[in-house]
């Protein structure tokens, strides 16, 4: 017999047509006994739906199942597909045998229909098993996927940089420390590496240096932030997407961004579309539209003095009053897309004193070549900037920041070496996912969530 996932059984036009004899494995959604038949809905997690199997009172082992399979238990399940006379589905399975390959107790936690988003965050090891966190994984999937054919296809390089670190790429000092020194212990020199050693917040200073040897290229990965936060937009460990461009400038990124968010969200509008109506229906009304508008849409660039400007001249009380030299809050960013835009917006050249020490001044001497993308719904899910290639003004920089420019020399030997104008962009790959399912915690994009008093799995 043929062993096939169930999502190519429901497929329009699947090649496993009537008749045709197949294995499946899945986990029992419910079991309806009839007394001399039995409908058992499966579900192995490859599509949202399942599919009915219909098992017979002359099936070998039919007492044990209807006495002892319930909402969760595991089956391999052989038989011949069948039309269905049921509303909502084209096949059915007629077993003609069931293998109980685990069974499930009465403790299971999944046995009613629905549960708050909240509570399924205490079942991390349970919840994908239903239908949104189910839906949530298969477009996470998606889009990472997507996500490497599109920069695949563009020739950049896949590059992994290290989740140990030395170096704060932000400057905010928001960093996990990790030490082999025992309690009482003092010196770093003591410690296994020597000097203080951190999980990274960002991969990009190590991406720049093969950027400047490879010209195109990404990495993704996971990162860090000990950041005492507990809100819906914050985690404590997340995904990270950042290329970086030799020979490129701020143009050339935020162009980038662009293509790249309207790529992969087209490849889930025509691939996925069952997983986003589900979102569309229970999560999100209009998610499909707005996902839409985005894929098929110019944005709009501005500069950040303008966007600043918009925002004062709106006839709106904001909770963070708007003067020039802000770094832009989340209803800002909301504001400019959803109500005065009504697009995504790419603002660049923000003031140089909220930004990181490696954006590239402008020649203003009061903004830097950086750029954040906006969509409506979010606010910002891109951030980027051309770096400073510079290499006096980048020391200058780091001083400003009180780093140690020693700690930064091989990063300062990348402009002291045959150094090119660069530039790249950081993608939060949990913040995307939330914009394509609508989903409004961010602990619930990611299988299992890192934040504040929150490592129970």
């Amino acid at each position: 017999m043929t062993k096939v996932k169930i999502k190519y059984l429901l497929e329009e036009h699947s090649k496993h047509k009537v008749g045709t004899s197949i294995t499946v494995h899945g986990w029992v959604r419910t079991l309806r006994d009839q007394k001399k038949f039995a409908f058992i809905e499966l579900n192995d997690g490859s599509s949202l739906a399942s599919i009915q199997i219909i098992a017979d009172s002359d099936l070998e082992n039919f007492a044990e199942i209807v006495e002892k399979v319930a909402t969760g238990a595991a089956l391999s399940v052989t038989g011949e597909l069948v039309k269905s006379p049921g509303k909502g589905q084209n096949i059915e399975i007629k077993a003609s045998k069931i293998k109980i390959v685990g069974l499930c107790d009465s403790s299971y936690p999944l046995q009613k229909k629905r549960h708050s988003f909240e509570f399924l965050r205490s079942i991390a090891h349970l919840r994908p098993r239903t239908n949104s966190l189910g839906a949530v994984s298969r477009i996470r999937n998606a889009l990472f996927m997507s996500s490497h054919k599109f920069f695949q296809d563009r020739d950049f390089l896949s590059v992994q940089t290290p989740i140990i670190t030395a170096s704060d790429c932000e400057g905010a000092g928001e960093m996990f420390r990790i030490t082999t020194l025992k309690e009482g212990e003092k010196g770093s020199s003591k410690d296994f590496f020597g000097k203080p050693a951190f999980l990274t917040v960002s991969g990009q200073l190590n991406a720049e240096a093969y950027a400047l040897s490879f010209s195109d290229i990404y990495t993704f990965g996971p990162t860090f932030r000990a950041e005492n936060s507990n809100t819906t937009r914050h985690l404590a460990e997340f995904w990270m997407l950042e290329p970086e461009m030799a020979f490129a400038d701020l143009k050339d990124t935020y162009k980038l961004a662009e293509d790249y968010l309207q790529y992969v969200l087209s490849e889930l509008l025509k691939n996925h579309h069952k997983d986003l109506s589900l979102f569309n229906q229970f999560i999100s009304k209009g998610l499909i539209d707005k996902l839409e508008h985005v894929a098929k849409n110019p944005f709009e660039v501005l500069e950040y003095t303008e966007a600043v400007s918009i925002l004062e001249k709106a006839k709106k009380q904001f909770e963070y009053p708007v003067k020039w030299g802000i770094d832009l809050q989340s209803e800002h960013e909301r504001y400019i897309t959803e109500e005065h835009l009504k697009k995504p917006a790419i603002v660049i050249n923000y003031p140089k004193d909220i930004k990181a020490f490696y954006m590239r001044n402008n020649d203003d001497g009061k903004t830097c070549a950086a750029m954040d993308v906006l969509c409506p719904g979010i606010g910002e899910i891109m951030g980027g900037a051309q770096r400073e290639e510079r290499h006096n003004i980048l020391v200058e920089k780091i001083k400003a920041m009180n780093l140690d420019p020693k700690e930064y020399q091989w990063y300062l030997d990348l402009r002291r070496y045959g150094g090119t104008p660069h530039a790249g962009f950081g993608l939060g790959f949990e913040r995307l996912i939330q914009y394509a399912t609508g989903m409004e915690n961010i602990r619930d994009v990611i299988p299992f969530p890192r934040a504040p008093k929150q490592i129970d799995f």
